[in-house]
């Protein structure tokens, strides 16, 4: 059985972990990043995988990094929470490590566990996957590959447009699906039904201290779960926007399986009830011949690591 490492590299955290060919991750190791400095963040990234690889035949490494890669899956051409700007980050680790690597998407190396081993491993060949975290990722897989385009930066999903000159978003454009279907989003939501109806938000205010301005995703979902009935609403409206960027997935794609991941998911029906329901409603006639299941990614935090690690066995 080979064995490969697989890397998933966060603004804040370096999980790494090594992975079997039925996407098991049999041992892992963990460092924080040292996102502002490039060096020290690379530096981070072969001490993990040195970790990993001492005492054990290592196949090859694959590195999922939040930022867009380039189509030869070697650089980084630009990270958000990272201090990385056209980083030929598979060079450098080769040289260090001896071994074979590749780049990735986290969001793409996500999805890939899910397809392979998670939520939609009974998929034939097609699934598109929203990751709904502070913002939105999202991934697309056709004809059992991922679908990278032609500079290797597709499926940003959450940069679809959902409201005409809506809101800002932090791409540039204005009224971004991420703007309406994020932890954020639900977080503004939240906060402007606390303080429109304070008597309605009396749970969550209680968790924020009365503060509106203080009410965090956590406290949102918390006070869902009691019933709260503004941190419901703003669960539907995320679940309301999320579901017609699906429908859109479908009538343009028409994959086997729909699934959404990320940290939201966690809160299960509160979010996956309302988005059921706009995903059915938005297809119209669309819904009366078959169409994508929509089901809740499986991997959760294991899924950059074991993504990571069987695209590098692909390569």
């Amino acid at each position: 059985m080979t064995l490969t490492i697989g890397v998933d590299v966060g603004g804040t955290k370096v999980a790494a972990g090594v992975v079997d060919e039925t996407g098991a991750v049999l041992a892992q190791t963990r460092r924080d990043t040292p996102a502002d400095d490039v060096a020290k963040t690379r530096d981070v990234i072969i001490e993990a995988v040195a970790e990993l690889a001492r005492g054990r035949e290592i196949e090859a490494v694959g590195i999922g990094a939040a930022g867009w890669i380039d189509a030869t899956r070697s650089k980084v051409l630009f990270a958000p929470n990272i201090a990385w700007r056209d980083e030929p980050l598979r060079d450098y680790v080769t040289a260090a490590t001896a071994l074979p690597v590749i780049v990735e998407n986290d969001g793409n190396a996500a999805a890939w566990a899910e397809f392979r081993f998670g939520a939609a491993r009974q998929a034939e060949d097609s699934m598109v996957m929203f990751t709904i975290g502070t913002g939105v990722g999202g991934a697309i897989v056709l004809g059992g590959e991922l679908v990278r385009g032609t500079h290797g930066i597709a499926a940003e999903l959450g940069h679809m447009l959902s409201v005409p000159e809506g809101h800002l978003c932090g791409c540039g454009r204005y009224g971004c699906l991420e703007q309406y279907a994020s932890g954020n989003a639900l977080v503004r939501f939240a906060r402007a039904g606390a303080r429109q109806e304070p008597a309605s938000a009396a749970a969550l205010l209680d968790l924020a201290e009365g503060d509106a301005e203080a009410i965090t995703g956590p406290m949102v979902t918390a006070a869902a779960m009691d019933g709260d009935p503004v941190s419901r609403q703003a669960f539907a409206q995320i679940g309301h926007w999320l579901g017609i960027a699906l429908a859109d997935m479908v009538q343009i794609l028409d994959p086997q399986m729909l699934v959404v991941g990320g940290g939201v998911v966690e809160a299960g029906e509160l979010l996956l009830g309302p988005t059921r329901r706009s995903y059915m409603d938005s297809l119209a006639q669309r819904g009366r011949v078959p169409v994508a299941e929509l089901v809740a990614a499986q991997m959760g935090n294991a899924a950059g690591v074991v993504g990571a690690g069987d695209l590098a066995r692909r390569r």
